[in-house]
């Protein structure tokens, strides 16, 4: 018993000194006193470094600490910065304007594919920057949950703090954004820590190995993205875990569906489909 204790506080240690090489947090320019508080709490949360900025530019921060990216928070917004590739803003993007009418009431693919209901408890397994999670926040409303999973730590820690101050004007949104909660950690490890039964709707959407087209979001996220495909050992978990659905989004014709045991549903001429896997039924 101690051997294993000591050997999962060895690799706890490992993780967090992993962690401290990734990411720095550190601020805007002339930042608020409100926002050096939110950036120091974040790292202290998030186990790494705070750095002030004192008139320094990011970049020399990142080198002086010789840590891989910084997360920069400003009044109502966080970014990413990566010396090698173009910042990454947490912005809902497209899943705003998807978000804006599912609060009119129109429906939504995606949704409509996982059936989910008001009240519903979801796991959205492959997190990215949040916007399928955001629709499903909106969904499920104030009686649900939805918990979202990133493996990607400077993806997670931007979502984090994203979720929780980013300001879209929209009142709703906002809100939905703030109630999900985010786990780092890779999605099968979260599976099998969790008891049968116990969510509603399990959702993938894993990086596409070819992507249809990168948008100014999604191509610095493509970087650091988990780019594994998906195995047979989550799906086992998933279908242990769901009570309803768990659904794969992927791009019309993949092979994914059929290896993993999704029924395809293709509606419309969109590029991207999703598959079904109905607990109700089996498939």
């Amino acid at each position: 018993m101690l051997q294993d204790w000591e050997k999962r506080e060895e690799e706890k240690q490992m993780m967090l000194r992993e962690k401290q090489a990734e990411l720095l947090v550190t601020t805007g320019d002339s930042p608020s006193d409100e926002v050096v508080e939110r950036a120091k709490l974040l790292a202290a949360e998030l186990g790494v470094l705070y750095a002030p900025r004192h008139g320094i530019s990011v970049a020399k921060l990142i080198a002086a600490h010789r840590v891989r990216q910084a997360l920069v928070l400003v009044q109502g917004g966080v970014r990413l910065i990566s010396p090698e590739q173009p910042p990454m803003v947490f912005h809902p993007s497209m899943g705003f304007i998807r978000a804006k009418r599912v609060l009119k009431g129109e429906a939504d693919p995606m949704l409509t594919a996982t059936r989910l209901a008001p009240g519903d408890a979801v796991l959205d397994c492959t997190a990215g920057l949040g916007t399928d999670s955001l629709l499903f926040s909106i969904g499920t409303g104030s009686s649900g949950q939805v918990t979202a999973v990133e493996s990607s730590f400077p993806v997670y820690a931007l979502i984090k703090d994203g979720m929780r101050y980013y300001r879209s004007g929209n009142a709703a949104v906002d809100r939905a954004f703030s109630d999900i909660n985010v786990r780092f950690g890779h999605h099968l490890d979260y599976l099998r820590s969790l008891p049968n039964r116990s969510v509603d709707i399990i959702y993938f959407d894993p990086m596409f190995r070819d992507p249809l087209l990168d948008s100014s979001a999604i191509g610095p996220l493509r970087g650091l993205a988990n780019p594994d495909a998906l195995n047979e050992e989550s799906i086992a978990h998933a279908k242990r875990v769901a009570r309803k659905t768990i659904v794969l989004k992927e791009k019309r014709g993949s092979g994914e569906f059929a290896r993993l045991g999704f029924r395809v549903e293709q509606r419309g001429t969109t590029k991207t489909v999703y598959g079904v896997i109905d607990i109700d039924s089996g498939i």
